[in-house]
């Protein structure tokens, strides 16, 4: 046991002091707005880029390891931290939640996790509303979506906490809008060693409810994978392992929607989104290595105290007092 403890501190403790590193330094920056332009153009073209690169690695990890998405953890710690705007920031947001779902979403497609039939009522309602969330977002007082996101990030911080997954919920039978849609399935569970039979009810709750998600992805550029997945595992009673493929396939397609918004008004900058993806994405990759010799719990309520802290500072800058 003291050496699992021990093997597990030789890993997480370096990472931690070095995204507390990162974060204070950069809060040293952002604390005062005029003096962090001031700094920034005094660096090379290239340093942000690279605070952007190793800061997004190691939140790439602790996303695996927490099994929460990018954007999550990307846009409220960038916004709070960096002296960035916070436009920039939520159009990077969406390109990195979207990154990684391109990436996941093919795999998960030929393996029969994310159901198709289950995704597409709900990707045309959530991109739809993505779509009218980024224009408000773009419309609004930066200090409004500010103060905006930081309540939003701590509702998140209560979901996480409260959140509870269930891995074959009992749906006894579909409703009628589901059996028209056809939205039912079986997929090869390998634990099981058999065939699992689902179906989904509540239905129309659940297309009310992705409204709302996409217009809360468009409006801060987080994804939605926080929100995807308890919708279609708790409200519509998709077993879990469908739940999180199909939500990863549903990012695909709402984030998609939102970042052009935000491409098409000039929000996307290549020099803090190129580094963002790759950041998360080789962050990614090691915390898929990591996650086999470690326990998720500690990294959970890491991530959790991560993302109070962020939502405490976007509060805070978006009421003016910090």
């Amino acid at each position: 046991m003291l050496k699992k403890i021990f093997k597990c501190s030789k890993i997480f403790l370096p990472l931690l002091l070095l995204l507390v590193f990162a974060v204070g330094v950069a809060d040293v920056f952002a604390s005062d707005p005029q003096a962090a332009v001031a700094e920034t153009s005094q660096h090379a073209w290239w340093f942000w880029p690279l605070i952007l690169l190793v800061l997004s690695f190691f939140l790439g990890v602790f996303a695996v390891l927490a099994g929460v998405g990018g954007g999550v953890l990307y846009v409220p710690i960038v916004s709070g931290f960096l002296p960035f705007h916070l436009d920039f920031v939520r159009g990077a947001g969406l390109i990195v939640a979207l990154a990684g779902a391109l990436a996941a979403g093919p795999g998960l497609l030929r393996k029969g996790m994310a159901d198709l039939r289950l995704a597409m009522p709900m990707a045309l309602i959530a991109s739809s509303s993505a779509i009218v969330g980024a224009m408000i977002g773009l419309a609004l007082p930066t200090n409004i979506v500010q103060t905006m996101l930081g309540v939003t990030i701590l509702l998140i911080v209560v979901i996480i906490i409260m959140a509870k997954k269930s891995e074959y919920p009992n749906v006894q039978k579909p409703d009628k809008l589901s059996q028209t849609l056809r939205i039912m399935g079986v997929y090869y569970e390998p634990t099981l060693k058999e065939e699992v039979n689902w179906k989904i009810h509540r239905t129309a709750t659940g297309l009310m409810l992705f409204v709302i998600i996409g217009v809360m992805a468009g409006m801060f550029g987080l994804g939605a994978g926080w929100a995807n997945v308890p919708v279609l595992n708790l409200v519509l009673g998709a077993p879990i392992k469908i739940s999180v493929a199909t939500s990863k396939f549903l990012l695909s397609i709402t984030d998609t929607s939102a970042a052009w918004i935000y491409l098409n008004n000039g929000a996307v900058l290549p020099l803090m989104v190129v580094p963002s993806v790759i950041g998360i994405m080789l962050g990614s990759l090691v915390g898929v290595r990591v996650l086999a010799v470690t326990k998720p719990k500690v990294i959970r309520i890491m991530v959790i105290l991560v993302l109070g802290i962020a939502g405490l500072k976007a509060l805070s800058k978006g009421l003016g007092i910090g």
